[in-house]
Parts: C-alpha cells; sequence; structure tokens
C-alpha cells in the first residue's frame, strides 16, 4: 500500500451526476460530437452521456467531432466552434495544441496536464478555470502529487463547487488518510517556539492540542493525581520521594508553592477558606467551607448535613463511609467548641481526600476524581477548570526527569489502559473531534451550544491564527494545513436525498502509541430526518504502530454485517478468532447479526493504484487507499 489519499464513498453521487441534464456557463468550452442537424443551424450533440440541442454559429457536418464554446444561454444555447473537425489521424497531443492555440492559453507542461485531465474526463473547461489549475499544479506543497491535485481540480468542477484556494486545499487534504497527527505535532512544536502570539491565545491553542493528541489524557490525570495524594499519605514512602511527588503537585498548581510534606493538606485546607459557598457547586470541597464557616452552636445541623451528604455519595464504598460516620460519631460526643469543630474539619478533610484518592484509581469514572481535586484546588470545582489543571498535571509529569514522578506516571498510564473499553474510546474519539471542531459551523447555528467552550475548540482558533499579522509565516503555514483538512472533511461529506456520506480523519494516541484511523459513512436517512442503522456502508483506514496498514470494509444490510478486514500481517486471522464470539455477542446485544469476518491480505501491486468499488464488483479491493464506492 503506497497511496495515501482516501476518496469519499460516492457510488449514489456519481450516479446522480451522470443522470442530470449537462450544465454548462457561458464561455465554457467542451469536446462534442454532432449528432444530427435541424432546420435552422440547430443540432443535436453528444458531450459524453449526455445531449445538447443548441444553435449553431456556422453550418456544420453531422459526424464530426469539435471543441465548441457557449456563446449565449438565453434563450437557448448558441454555440461557437473553437476548432476544426477533429480528424481521427490526429494524435491527442495535436489536438491539444490546436485548443491551445485557439483558446490563447500557455503551452507550459502544467497547462497541457490540465487541458487532457479535463478533456479525457470530458469536463467542461473555461480559460480563467484552466489558468487557476495551472497555477495550482505550478505552486504544489512537495507532500502533494499532481495527480492528487488533478483529481481535486476535476471534483470541484464536477460538484460545480467555485475555484478558490481554500476550496481546492481543502480537497486536497481531507482525502489524505494521513498525516493528521504530524500536522498537530508541527503546529505544537511551531507554537512553543514563536515569541510573537500572546501568550494567552499561545497557552489556549496548546491546551486544546494537547487534549486532541491525548484524548485520555484527563483520565491519566485523574488516576496520577490519587497516586500522588496515596503517596503522600503512605508512610512507606521516603521523605525524598515524597518531596518529589510534592513537586509535581506544585508545579501543576495544585498544592500552593510554600506546602511541605508535614503541612500541604493544611494549607489545601486553607484554600477554601478564600472562597464564598455560593460560588462552588454541590461537593466536597462546599461541604468543608460550610464546616469551616459554622459556628459551634451550629453543630448538630452541622452533623445532621454531614450524614446526610455521606449517605447520598455513591462513588464511596461502605466501608470508607462507615469509617466517617464514626468521624461524625466521635465529633458527636466530643464538646461543641470552636476548638472541636476546627479539629473534626481538619480529620474530615483528611478522610475525604483519602477516599476520594483511592476510588479515583478504581474507577474510570469523573465523580471522585472531580471531588478529589476540588478538596485540593477549591476554585478547579467546574468542568473547565477540572480539565485544564488535570492536563497541566500530565503535561507537567510528562515534563519531569524525576525517577519517582516517571513511575506514577507508568502506574496511571497502566491503569488507564486496563479500564480501557468501548465506552472510554468512544469517549476518546468525541474528544477528538469536539476539540478539532468538527461541527463548528453546526454548533454555531444551534442555540443549545456553550459558545464559549465552543470558541476554545481548535478550528475557531486556527481561523483567528492565520489572520493575525504578527505571526511568523511557517506558523500560518501550518495551522492553514490543518484547517484545510478540517474543511476538506466537511467538502466531501455530504447528502444526496435520502443518501448521506459522512468522512472523518481521527487522530488518536493512546498511551504513546499513536494511530490514525479514516472514516467513511455513507447510508440513507429517513423520512423523519434521523440515520436508518439498518443499512450502511462503512470504511476504516487505519495506520498502526503494530498492526501498520489496515482496512475495514463493513457492510450493514438490514441490521446483518459483513466485516473484510484487510492487512498484511499473516498471523492476524488467527489472532482474530478468539475475539470473534466477542464481536458475535457484542453485536448481538445490540440487535445485528454478524453474518461474517473474514481477514485477506491486500493485493500487491508494483506501483500505487487507485481502487475503484462498482456494483457487483464491491469485494475486489486492489492496493492502495484511494477508493471509489
Amino acid at each position: 500500500m503506497t497511496s495515501t489519499s482516501f476518496n469519499p464513498i460516492q457510488i449514489q453521487q456519481t450516479t446522480i451526476e451522470q443522470n442530470q441534464p449537462l450544465s454548462l456557463k457561458q464561455g465554457q468550452v467542451f469536446h462534442g460530437t454532432i449528432k444530427k442537424l435541424y432546420p435552422d443551424q440547430m443540432a443535436e450533440i453528444q458531450v459524453g452521456q449526455n445531449k445538447l440541442y443548441a444553435k449553431l454559429e456556422t453550418p456544420l457536418k453531422a459526424g464530426d467531432s469539435h471543441f465548441f464554446q457557449v456563446t449565449n444561454m438565453n434563450p437557448q444555447a448558441e454555440l461557437k466552434v473553437v476548432t476544426g473537425p477533429m480528424q481521427q489521424s490526429q494524435t491527442t497531443a495535436q489536438q491539444l495544441n490546436q485548443l491551445l492555440d485557439t483558446m490563447n492559453l500557455p503551452k507550459t507542461q502544467e497547462m497541457q496536464q490540465v487541458l487532457s485531465h479535463f478533456v479525457k474526463n470530458q469536463l467542461p473547461l473555461s480559460k480563467e478555470t484552466l489558468l487557476q489549475a495551472e497555477n495550482w499544479l505550478k505552486n504544489l506543497p512537495e507532500s502533494i502529487t499532481k495527480q492528487e491535485a488533478l483529481q481535486a481540480i476535476q471534483k470541484m468542477a464536477e460538484l460545480k463547487l467555485p475555484f478558490t484556494n481554500e476550496i481546492f486545499k481543502g480537497l486536497i487534504f481531507g482525502s489524505k488518510s494521513n498525516g493528521m497527527t504530524s500536522a498537530l505535532a508541527n503546529l505544537s512544536a511551531l507554537l512553543a517556539q514563536d515569541t510573537s502570539i500572546e501568550p494567552a491565545i499561545k497557552s489556549t491553542i496548546q491546551q486544546q492540542l494537547q487534549l486532541i493528541s491525548k484524548p485520555l489524557a484527563e483520565e491519566t490525570g485523574g488516576n496520577l493525581l490519587s497516586k500522588a495524594v496515596q503517596n503522600l499519605f503512605n508512610t512507606e514512602t521516603s521523605a525524598s520521594q515524597k518531596s518529589q511527588v510534592l513537586n509535581l503537585l506544585k508545579n501543576a498548581d495544585i498544592v500552593p508553592k510554600n506546602a511541605t510534606a508535614e503541612n500541604w493538606l493544611s494549607q489545601g485546607l486553607k484554600q477554601h477558606q478564600n472562597l464564598a459557598n455560593e460560588s462552588i457547586k454541590p461537593s466536597a470541597s462546599q461541604l468543608i467551607q460550610t464546616v469551616m464557616t459554622s459556628k459551634p452552636a451550629d453543630s448538630q445541623q452541622i452533623i445532621q448535613q454531614v450524614q446526610t451528604w455521606i449517605n447520598d455519595q455513591t462513588n464511596l464504598s461502605e466501608q470508607q463511609k462507615t469509617q466517617l460516620q464514626q468521624l461524625v460519631n466521635r465529633f458527636d460526643a466530643l464538646p461543641k467548641n470552636a476548638s472541636t469543630l476546627e479539629m473534626f474539619t481538619k480529620q474530615l478533610h483528611e478522610q475525604l481526600v483519602k477516599a476520594f484518592a483511592a476510588q479515583s484509581s478504581e474507577t474510570s469514572t469523573t465523580t471522585p476524581r472531580d471531588q478529589l481535586l476540588s478538596l485540593l484546588k477549591p476554585e478547579a470545582a467546574n468542568p473547565q477548570a477540572t480539565q485544564s489543571t488535570l492536563l497541566n498535571l500530565v503535561r507537567t509529569a510528562g515534563e519531569s526527569t524525576v525517577a519517582t514522578v516517571q513511575n506514577l506516571q507508568l502506574q496511571a498510564d497502566a491503569e488507564v489502559l486496563s479500564a480501557m473499553d468501548g465506552k472510554m474510546m468512544e469517549q476518546a474519539i468525541k474528544t477528538v473531534l469536539k476539540g478539532l471542531g468538527m461541527s463548528y459551523e453546526a454548533s454555531l447555528n444551534s442555540k443549545m451550544s456553550d459558545m464559549q467552550e465552543l470558541a476554545q475548540s481548535l478550528k475557531p482558533q486556527l481561523l483567528s491564527l492565520i489572520h493575525d499579522s504578527q505571526i511568523t509565516s511557517n506558523v500560518r503555514e501550518a495551522a492553514d494545513n490543518i484547517l484545510s483538512r478540517l474543511n476538506g472533511m466537511q467538502l466531501t461529506s455530504g447528502e444526496n436525498g435520502h443518501q448521506h456520506q459522512l468522512v472523518m480523519q481521527i487522530p488518536l494516541q493512546f498511551l504513546g502509541k499513536k494511530t490514525e484511523a479514516t472514516l467513511q459513512w455513507n447510508g440513507r436517512m429517513k423520512e423523519n430526518g434521523k440515520i436508518d442503522a439498518n443499512y450502511a456502508r462503512v470504511l476504516f483506514y487505519l495506520n498502526m504502530e503494530a498492526l501498520e496498514e489496515t482496512m475495514v470494509d463493513m457492510q450493514v444490510q438490514n441490521r446483518i454485517i459483513t466485516i473484510h478486514l484487510y492487512n498484511n500481517q499473516p498471523q492476524l486471522e488467527h489472532l482474530a478468532e478468539p475475539l470473534k464470539a466477542a464481536l458475535k455477542k457484542g453485536l448481538s446485544d445490540k440487535d445485528y447479526q454478524l453474518s461474517g469476518l473474514f481477514v485477506k491480505p491486500f493485493e500487491k501491486t508494483t506501483a500505487p493504484q487507485t481502487v475503484t468499488m462498482k456494483k457487483g464488483d464491491e469485494s475486489k479491493l486492489n492496493s492502495g487507499v484511494d477508493i471509489r464506492i
């Protein structure tokens, strides 16, 4: 497999285009053959699969082929002959040279390539279109071949899209099945070096890039935080190790800079005094603040409130609840004064930190993690602040060269890996798509969208960045590359009647492993506008570190699923066999029936090829990932 482009599934769109009447505009040139002549210089002209009735400026002979130019469309099509009759003895080069001379076009290699491609594919052309296409071919990036550029230009002509740089680059980069991960990494590296960008803007983009490149970073950060706290409580942890762990939390701005191994918990408790209760969502942090600000005379009311809160916590084990209730009972038996209330607050805070630290390492849910963070850093008791803090913790740990911190991160990564399941993978993909801003334009029209959160996604950030006159050309080019990919996914997605097509490139990185997935879904819409889950065709192209190039072709017919898995690893079929039963059961739980899973190698070829899937020949796959169904 050597080709790197991945054209959309569009058998329906191709069929619709072929069945539509020929659409011409004034000034366009096309190749046609005169089939019949009528009075008043009217003629029937064959143009590819279409027939056109038009008035000719000069009398011609039936059977001859010419290049015609549209001179008028109202009230009827009027044509003038651009070239004389095309003789069968003429070579293609001679015909093209004749057309170049007639249209007064430059005879450059690029122009000849563009013109040849337009004529071969029977596309209407105009002088302006050809000159624009020639300019694109002359100034292609190194990563783009002329053939890829010609395919994009052809698509623009077929879909009647405006010939603009934005659309051209969108179709070029949007058809790529790889390179998104490296493009994001390149932008991140350039941003780090660029000092002309405002620090706040740079920080926002870098945080979004980190979230996209590591979609499970929040889960890893939650595990890392709980392990760090457990190490600080552990009596077997050495003083030097505790100091190293504490420095990690300080550098991540989770505990105060003046905290020590002896007072870090009490320093964290003091932070609750600086915030008003109403600014914090109902949480462990709010409970601590309520207890801290109460008076001894309110002790009985506080005891009841704490007991109710403990009983309502679904993320605490029964043993943890019992220990907390015992703490409350001990306080209830003591005299109610300022000293005992302060002691109770301190012990309650410590017990809750221990409890949620333990729970954060045992569950993939976010609530215990959020509760723990709110106890240590109460101003982070909202989703956006929690996300930012945990991402900062992961980034800080990743930059550390301290062995203790590196080991904690490895342990946190391992626990996330062991907890990996379908729901976590789904969440990771949603995080990436949301972070990229794939639905940015659609969300702008939605009244339910959080505009502040939407503005934090990568796409609007890139739009602002490329219009900043202060940034360097390297940063602007890198940002424009990614923006073109995002636009290209939208351009290659679309709908025709009940048919709907979706194309997505998803860069994924899990625990140091990088994967790029290109997904193409083709299905139909029901009358109510919802997706018909009974019928679909889905293609996945994956480039993974161990399995390398892999293609999954999944067909759904009346909820019966057939899967063809293409990969050149000889042992893959043997490895897949034990997983078939689980796959069949999982699909059955969703009311789907697995018809078969077939593992096949890619057919070997000596050169990159375009894979064309036609009706009646859908099972034949050749090497390459340039696929049309």
